[in-house]
This record gives C-alpha cells, sequence and structure tokens, in this order.
C-alpha cells in the first residue's frame, strides 16, 4: 500500500462514524478551553502591572533583564502575527490577547529602559 493511501486510510479510520461533526463532549472540550485560555491570558496582561508599578515606584529597574523583556516582547508579537495568518487574516480571541500581552511586554520594556538612561 502507498504512503498516501494509508494517511488515508488512517484518516478515515480516525474519523467519528456519524454525520453530525465532531462529538459534543469534543465540541464542549474545544468551547471551555477557549474560554479558559482567553480568561488566563486575559488576566495575565493584569500580572505585568504589579512589575511596571514596582518599578516606576522605586525608579530602578536593575533587577529587570532587558533581554528577557524583549524576548517576551518578539514571543508575544509574533506570536499574535502568526495566529493571525493562520486564522485567515482574522483577529480571534487568542490574537487579541497575544496582542495584549505584547503590548504589556512593550510597556515594560519602555519603562526598564526609561529607568536605565
Amino acid at each position: 500500500m502507498e504512503t498516501n493511501n494509508l494517511a488515508g486510510v488512517i484518516r478515515v479510520a480516525t474519523q467519528p462514524t456519524t454525520s453530525d461533526g465532531p462529538p459534543k463532549s469534543r465540541s464542549l472540550y474545544l468551547l471551555l478551553l477557549t474560554w479558559t485560555f482567553t480568561a488566563f491570558n486575559s488576566i495575565r496582561i493584569l500580572g505585568y502591572l504589579p512589575t511596571v508599578l514596582a518599578i516606576i515606584e522605586s525608579s530602578n529597574s536593575s533587577q529587570h533583564s532587558i533581554l528577557t523583556w524583549i524576548t517576551w516582547l518578539g514571543a508575544n508579537s509574533t506570536m499574535a502575527a502568526w495566529l493571525y495568518e493562520h486564522n485567515g487574516r482574522r483577529v480571534s480571541k487568542a490574537v487579541a490577547v497575544n496582542v495584549g500581552n505584547t503590548t504589556m511586554c512593550l510597556v515594560t520594556t519602555l519603562v526598564i529602559v526609561y529607568y536605565r538612561i
């Protein structure tokens, strides 16, 4: 059997046998996963505030790594772009959350840099 045919057989064998689409438990799981992802990552956006406020109050950013924050800034921004492109160039909850995290990483990075110069 050719590789392409084998892949087709495996794909057919693992698909649900009903024509109603994915099982309801899977749909519920995906819905809950989407909302918990959105909730926790939205809360994470607020989690940046204590760091930003502590730096501002102390006027000292020496305990914070610029390289780390730039890395997180890059990771969040490229994840937002990747999700946007792979979602048909539509802004989903995941894209919006990553844009929010990108923004907060940028704010934190700028505050660190401000107190270093």
